[in-house]
């Protein structure tokens, strides 16, 4: 009698019902457009960190560089200088960590001892500047800051100025990074992030080998390839593979094992950051604390640090889409609910002569509420059908427009940006933008959040209709009938 009496009434009402379901369908649709580009965002954002400091690492220790004038010296370079008169075509470079101060090689076994570390790999960043020319008896001096790194560093491709004393000249100075690579551990750090395109990686067996990966875009630039060899500061290198950044640009222009970087470098056992995974993504905070406690003078940063310096169109839609977005979302399903339980509560009111005849009939107020409350949950998953159909639709043409955000990434004045970028003093306002194409992935979570809400809407509802019906009395009927 019961599912009888619903169809019945279900068909002879198909406009109420389709606009209660229309109600809800639009509420729970929102939900799911809204937590698909929230959940796209989130994994855009996820994309822009992976390119900074590579797939698994949770966090980076490092230690603050040296205040600016605490006994730096701007890098010089002496040339040998023919008799006066006679040019000199010559070529010489300077190889210089990256940002922050070093760090003993043995920083990373305390930190991977630490409690709730899964993992840590050292590394060291570089930047190698190069000058090439023609010079007459002098000296060059490089002026201004020397920390922007090369093509692959955030802040593109370095353009530093110097003068000859003493002669003049004609001279090209051009700069690229380099960073050292623990062989040995391969799945942690900035390497991570990027995919080989050509030849292979590193061997764990090449801890000191002169053998190099090279960054596409700067093996394509400088006409690189596998087998090539490259020279730094004096060293040959052999070229073994050729990488590919996943998104952005790469950390590095080229990538050595780590005890050929340190001998470059003049940094023997030393390196400029520490790369760590936690054994919980969920306690990196607590891990943080207890980095920072046991190892004192470092700087622990973690993503969500990091996350806080991006900016950019990426930024400013996630915050939309995670405060706008919520509260908006929040707001259309209340209204909906309010809406369809107001119109439940209306179509009993119209109903009276006929509820009230079956009370006359026999029927119990109870009876008469589940009937109310049935006919209201099946419109409410009416409208939980409609509403994840129009959210899947909306969340697949957000994907497949793929609108492209903007994320730039600026100097968080320490941590895994400058340890894996090149940061420091003389990078504070040096930042790194990058292209990032949003979707909007709907998760099976998502789907099961909208039938919740598709039968708590239709609950809500029947619980409207429900008390209206429950107050209407058979003398009611025969009012009505006068």
């Amino acid at each position: 009698m019961f599912f009888t009496y619903l169809r019945r009434e279900l068909r002879r009402r198909r406009k109420a019902a389709l606009v209660v379901a229309s109600g809800l369908g639009l509420g729970i649709a929102l939900v799911i457009i809204v937590s698909s580009v929230s959940s796209g965002m989130s994994k855009a954002q996820d994309k822009v960190l992976e390119s900074l400091y590579g797939l698994g690492t949770d966090m980076t220790v490092s230690k603050a560089a040296a205040a600016p004038g605490s006994g730096t010296e701007r890098p010089k370079f002496e040339f040998d200088a023919k008799e006066s008169g006679d040019d000199s075509t010559q070529s010489t470079d300077r190889v210089m960590v990256q940002g922050f101060q070093t760090l003993a090689s043995t920083t990373v076994d305390k930190v991977g001892k630490q409690d709730g570390v899964a993992g840590a790999v050292g590394g060291l960043s570089m930047t190698v500047m190069k000058v090439d020319g023609q010079f007459r008896r002098g000296e060059f001096k490089q002026e201004g800051d020397t920390s922007q790194g090369g093509r692959g560093g955030p802040g593109g491709s370095a353009q530093p100025q110097g003068e000859v004393k003493g002669g003049g000249a004609s001279f090209d100075v051009n700069s690229y990074t380099v960073y050292g690579t623990d062989v040995t551990k391969q799945d942690l750090g900035p390497l991570t992030s990027s995919e080989i395109t050509a030849g292979r990686t590193f061997k764990t067996t090449e801890t000191n080998g002169k053998v190099a990966v090279v960054d596409a875009a700067y093996a394509k630039e400088k006409k690189l390839i596998v087998g090539k060899t490259v020279t730094v500061h004096g060293t040959k290198f052999t070229i073994v593979g050729v990488s590919a950044a996943d998104s952005g640009d790469a950390a590095a222009n080229l990538y050595v094992p780590l005890q050929q970087a340190q001998t470059l470098a003049d940094a023997k056992n030393k390196v400029t950051t520490v790369y760590v995974k936690a054994a919980d993504s969920q306690q990196i905070d607590s891990v943080k604390s207890t980095i920072q406690k046991n190892i004192p003078g470092t700087t622990v940063t973690t993503s969500a640090d990091l996350a806080d310096t991006v900016s950019g169109s990426l930024s400013t839609a996630s915050d939309l889409a995670s405060s706008v977005g919520k509260w908006l979302s929040i707001a259309v399903l209340i209204a909906a609910f309010l809406v369809a339980g107001l119109l439940t509560s209306s179509a009993v009111s119209r109903r009276v002569r006929e509820f009230g005849t079956l009370k006359a009939l026999g029927w119990k107020s109870g009876r008469v509420t589940r009937q109310v409350v049935g006919e209201a949950l099946v419109n409410g998953l009416m409208g939980g059908v409609l509403g994840i159909a129009v959210g899947l639709a909306g969340a697949y043409v957000v994907t497949a427009v793929s609108p492209t955000l903007t994320a730039q990434l600026g100097s968080s004045g320490g941590g895994m940006r400058g340890g894996m970028m090149g940061g420091g003093p003389g990078r504070q306002s040096a930042s790194k933008a990058l292209d990032i194409a949003l979707t909007a992935p709907v998760s099976l979570s998502i789907i099961l959040i909208a039938v919740g809400l598709a039968v708590a809407g239709g609950l809500i509802a029947g619980a409207f209709g429900g008390w209206r019906a429950s107050r209407l009395r058979p003398a009611d009927a025969l009012r009505r009938v006068e």
